[in-house]
């Protein structure tokens, strides 16, 4: 028999090997560790990036995307709508200077008259009276006057021969000088009750048209010329008169001479021409606007006075203005400004003044440049230095590309 292995040769000995099916075991856990540390791993992955791509969202979102456009030429002649109000070139309303009757009217409304044309008679039995009564005083006057100088004559002639004192001489030389003053008296009384007779007949005072009558047969006439007291008013319609309040800020382009146009209600699609002919050089404070007065040659009669017209006024542009939209304008603290896009895609206000406001339109004198990027509607807020993102559409590109550019449709209207 061999001999038994000693204790030392058995602790030698290599170990026993392991079963198949720990180790399948252990190499599942292996496994699924590093499973789970990839899944760890990916997902700390993912919440970073979707972290850095909410931030960059957060980022976009901040920064404002604006359209911008250039700012476009001004054009070189405006026109300035206002209304106005007709007036004939000669009103005259026409009042008694006597009180009595209407005796008989000869003209109505819508009649055209001459000058000195009698318009009606007023019956006043009163003033006739008074005027015999003043002519027989005169004629009274008269024959004392009459009897006054012959005896004067005789006194002054028996003075000569010392048959009377020159007292009494001198006293009859008085009484003549008296009487004849009496006379006088009684004659101017005599004429001014002959001139208020006159008033009895209203003549026209210029030819022109009756637009009035406020009387009739048999009405009693009061002498005077309150409100609402004219018995006929007569107007001169063959030139006519129109006024416009035009604004402070048009008032230096509106000059003496210059041309109008206007229409009238009553006459669609036809244009008359009026002239300015006078300004009242000062500025109403109620409605910050000067009167002016412009005149319109009306031989056919189109024009009706006291009526409304439509009036326009052709208006230069000061050389060199910018038109930009209405919403680029921006105003607060710091005045009226413009926001533009400089370099970098930040914001620099522009300090602008306007030169007239047409709507659609402003038209600015100074503070641009024709090359600016112009912020057409500014967020609130925006301030100098904001970072923007310029909105790539065609009207941006037509901006972007330089002051020459210009839309389709204005190229089409060139």
């Amino acid at each position: 028999m061999p001999p038994e292995p000693s204790p030392s040769h058995a602790a030698a000995a290599p170990a026993a090997p392991m079963p198949a099916s720990r180790r399948a075991v252990t190499l599942g856990l292996l496994v699924l560790a590093v499973a789970a540390g990839a899944v760890v791993v990916t997902g700390l992955a993912t919440r970073r990036t979707e972290a850095a791509q909410l931030r960059e969202r957060a980022d976009a979102l901040a920064v404002p995307t604006v359209a911008v456009s250039r700012p476009r030429a001004g054009s070189t002649a405006n026109t300035l709508e206002l209304p106005g109000r007709i007036e004939a070139q000669a009103r005259a309303p026409i009042y008694a200077r006597v009180s009595g009757y209407l005796k008989s009217w000869r003209v109505d409304i819508g009649a055209r008259v001459k000058a000195g044309q009698l318009l009606a008679e007023i019956e006043t039995p009163e003033i006739d009276q008074q005027l015999l009564q003043a002519q027989a005083e005169l004629a009274t006057a008269r024959a004392n006057l009459s009897l006054a100088t012959s005896t004067a004559k005789r006194w002054q002639a028996l003075l000569a021969t010392d048959a009377v004192s020159r007292q009494e001489a001198d006293e009859k030389a008085g009484d003549l000088t008296a009487k004849q003053s009496g006379v006088n008296a009684l004659q101017a009384n005599v004429e001014r009750i002959q001139a208020q007779k006159r008033f009895a007949r209203l003549e026209a005072p210029f030819a022109g048209v009756v637009i009035a009558r406020n009387t009739d047969v048999g009405a009693l006439v009061n002498a005077g010329s309150g409100p609402g007291s004219e018995l006929f008013v007569v107007a001169d319609t063959s030139k006519l008169r129109l006024y416009i309040n035009v604004p402070q800020v048009y008032t230096s382009a509106v000059r003496p001479g210059s041309t109008a146009r206007l229409t009238v209600p009553e006459a669609p699609g036809k244009v008359f021409t009026a002239t300015v002919q006078s300004m009242s050089q000062a500025i109403a404070s109620g409605s910050g606007s000067m009167l002016v007065q412009l005149s319109a040659d009306n031989a056919q009669g189109a024009l009706l006075p006291g009526g409304f017209a439509q009036v326009s006024l052709a208006l230069p542009n000061p050389v060199g203005t910018l038109s930009i939209p209405p919403g680029a304008l921006v105003f607060n603290q710091a005045g009226l400004r413009v926001a533009t896009v400089g370099p970098g895609d930040k914001v620099v206000m522009k300090t602008v003044t306007i030169a007239r406001d047409q709507g659609a339109a402003i038209d600015i004198a100074s503070g641009l440049l024709p090359d600016d990027r112009v912020i057409e509607n500014p967020p609130d807020g925006v301030a100098d230095g904001d970072v923007v993102r310029v909105a790539v559409t065609a009207a941006g590109k037509a901006a972007t590309a330089g002051p020459a550019a210009s839309a389709p449709g204005d190229r089409a209207q060139r």
